[in-house]
């Protein structure tokens, strides 16, 4: 009788599996950025090291004709930088942002946006889905310049500066704005 009821359950949990259906393209698809850029294309043809400095790991969400920044993402409140999962960026080595020394590690990465500055905050709360900022747990707050730009960037782009010495610049761009985030390698 056990033997009747674990074929039934098997079979139950079978059949269960087979009907999931894949989830549907997402509005904001997740998007990599490596320090150098294109490591991954680098590395297999023999041109990188064995680790990248950096990378960023994000969702894009698209301006689809909404005002973006003092609205969707509205001033002096933190923001997720991104969509759906809280934006990474992984160190595969220490760095200095602000002056500070960050150990290499992985963090989530969030701004606090106003007309003219944003704040960089470097958290050290991993793998949350929308914006669970714990203040406790920020590693790094950093103040960075806005650049409007001339032409408006319909997706969010975050990437990486060609590395020059050991300086590179994280990119945020979207809507009218550009933030760089000043990086050094260690």
């Amino acid at each position: 009788m056990k033997l009747l009821f674990a074929c039934l359950f098997a079979l139950s949990a079978l059949g269960s599996f087979a009907q999931q259906k894949p989830t549907e393209l997402d509005k904001s698809p997740m998007d990599i950025s490596y320090c150098p850029q294109n490591y991954p294309i680098l590395r297999m043809s023999g041109k990188a090291g064995d680790q990248p400095y950096a990378r960023v790991i994000y969702s894009r969400p698209q301006c689809n004709g909404r005002k973006i920044f003092g609205d969707i993402v509205r001033y002096n409140q933190v923001w997720r930088m991104g969509a759906n999962e809280a934006t990474e960026i992984e160190f595969f080595r220490n760095v200095k942002i602000g002056g500070k020394l960050l150990a290499k590690g992985r963090y989530t990465l969030y701004a606090i946006c106003n007309e003219s500055k944003w704040t960089i905050v470097i958290n050290g709360d991993k793998d949350y889905w929308g914006l669970v900022q714990n203040p406790k747990k920020d590693v790094l707050r950093t103040d960075v310049t806005i650049q409007k730009l001339p032409e408006t960037v319909e997706a969010l782009t975050i990437y990486f500066d060609d590395l020059s010495k050991n300086n590179t610049n994280l990119n945020i761009m979207w809507d009218d704005s550009k933030a760089s985030l000043p990086i050094t390698l260690l």
